[in-house]
């Protein structure tokens, strides 16, 4: 059959065109035009027929100029041949969708389909079902073919929940009610303190007053909370263990909490606390957090009263730190004026004030009910647990049981210490610059992020919603901590 065997066509595959001249043909010659653009000449001089292979993608079509045996010419052209390989691109605007039981939502929303040849295709895109009776994360699949029978497919998920907004609503107007509640009782009793002042100056207050203000009320029921709480930790042996570390702060501050269970307890009743507030915000907003935000919640709230104490501590260790230089020197002056220790720790504390006042009066205390000077001093460096009040309480156990001249001993312990100060003082001034360095690339990965967030607040956006991104903050942060530490332990100097 004279002519082309395809006349045109549109596909994703190769093609092979073949051209048969008719019996009257003598020669012919033919081009190929691509896209456009016209090829070289090909002179075939016969009849015989002609293949032709297209492999690459592109359009292409073919002229063809026949001769008979008198030399007479005519033309001949193919139609166009469409080779498409490459295939459509959906594009999601959002691949996580939320919504409640039998709430159906339009998954086709921001989704588009763009071909390289067909244009915009988005019309032709099949969703597949969703069955939303049940709850779960469902898969959506986008499909695409092309005229070329090129095929491509997207998916995003949908999470189905459970219709909560009705307890959500009796939520909300629950929270309201007691806040309500809550500022009405504050005015009344602001009221009847105000109302109390007033009427003070005409009435006469009783001798046996048994009556307790409202804040004593309530600190007293929650230390009664506290107490019975504590004593169900008691169970666990692994918290007694970890109770053991907070029994410092119970002596540096004077708590009540001696065995350090109470000060777990409170942990755990701040970071329910944490939690509650969480839940009451999340309902006011109609959005209860997920349970991963309510672990954070905890956690925080569980190691506030660790953060609080830390700092107190630590500024209750530099104090005595600062003055125990100071304690020393007045025991020496004592000394020297001829006054027994007794009376040297006595002077200590009434001249000084403070956590070191605190510290020489409870060992003045412990002396006059009968402990011995070795022990009242080794339960001072224990309480404290600084290397000079072991220093301290070492030389004197030492002058308690060899004897010596303790004018000498005090001066040279007074010698020793304000050398350390001093050095301490001048390795501070020294390193200044390089610790000012090391806080600067501690805070500016901080100061980077929320810059980027304040201007984009949508950068860091995909990191959040994606699996991957999730375990990416993760590994994020603790390799932000270790550079911390890392940073920290080589600008530590010990002496």
């Amino acid at each position: 059959m004279e002519g082309f065997n395809i006349q045109s066509i549109n596909t994703n595959e190769d093609v092979v065109v073949s051209y048969t001249p008719s019996e009257s043909v003598f020669r012919y010659c033919y081009v190929i035009i691509k896209n456009g653009d016209r090829g070289e000449v090909i002179n075939v001089e016969s009849k015989n027929p002609t293949e032709i292979k297209f492999t690459e993608e592109g359009t292409y079509s073919i002229e063809v100029v026949t001769y008979d045996i008198n030399g007479i010419e005519s033309a001949i052209s193919s139609g166009n041949y469409v080779i498409d390989k490459t295939a459509p691109i959906i594009s999601l605007k959002n691949k996580t969708y939320k919504t409640v039981k039998n709430k159906e939502i339009n998954v086709l929303d921001g989704v588009k389909a763009n071909d390289n040849l067909d244009g915009d295709i988005t019309n032709n895109i099949i969703v597949s079902d969703i069955d939303y009776t049940k709850t779960g994360i469902k898969t959506v699949e986008y499909k695409i073919v092309d005229t070329a029978g090129n095929e491509a497919i997207a998916k995003s998920y949908v999470t189905v929940k459970n219709d909560y907004s009705a307890l959500i609503k009796i939520g909300q107007f629950a929270s309201i009610l007691v806040i309500l509640c809550i500022l009405i009782f504050i005015f009344k009793y602001i009221r009847s303190i105000k109302l109390e002042k007033r009427f003070s100056k005409y009435t006469i207050n009783s001798k046996k007053n048994s009556s307790i203000s409202l804040l004593d009320y309530l600190n007293n029921k929650y230390n009664d909370l506290i107490t019975k709480f504590s004593i169900s930790l008691k169970k666990s042996n692994y918290l007694k263990k970890k109770a053991d570390k907070y029994t410092k702060y119970n002596i540096a501050f004077e708590l009540d909490d001696s065995d350090g269970m109470k000060f777990i307890a409170r942990k755990i009743f701040i970071g329910l606390i944490y939690v509650i507030v969480l839940l009451i915000t999340g309902i006011m907003l109609s959005k209860l957090p997920n349970i991963l935000v309510v672990f954070v919640s905890f956690i925080l709230g569980y190691y506030t009263l660790d953060i609080i104490y830390f700092y107190k501590y630590s500024k209750y260790r530099k104090k005595i730190e600062n003055d125990l230089l100071d304690a020393i020197t007045i025991m020496n002056n004592a000394f020297k004026a001829g006054m027994s220790i007794i009376q040297a720790i006595e002077l200590v504390y009434k001249e000084l004030d403070g956590p070191i006042s605190k510290e020489f009066k409870k060992i003045s205390t412990e002396l006059s009910y009968g402990l011995d000077l070795d022990t009242a001093f080794r339960r001072f460096a224990e309480r404290i647990k600084i290397s000079e009040a072991v220093y301290l309480t070492s030389s004197l156990s030492v002058l308690n049981k060899t004897g010596g001249n303790i004018i000498k001993v005090f001066e040279s312990i007074k010698t020793t210490m304000y050398s350390k100060k001093k050095l301490e003082n001048e390795l501070k001034s020294l390193t200044s610059s390089s610790r000012f360095i090391m806080w600067v690339l501690i805070f500016v990965p901080i100061v980077f992020v929320i810059f980027i967030a304040t201007i984009n607040r949508g950068y860091f956006e995909p990191l959040f919603k994606n699996p991957l991104g999730i375990v990416l903050i993760f590994v994020i942060l603790i390799i932000y901590i270790t550079y911390i530490f890392t940073v920290r332990r080589i600008m530590k100097v010990r002496m």
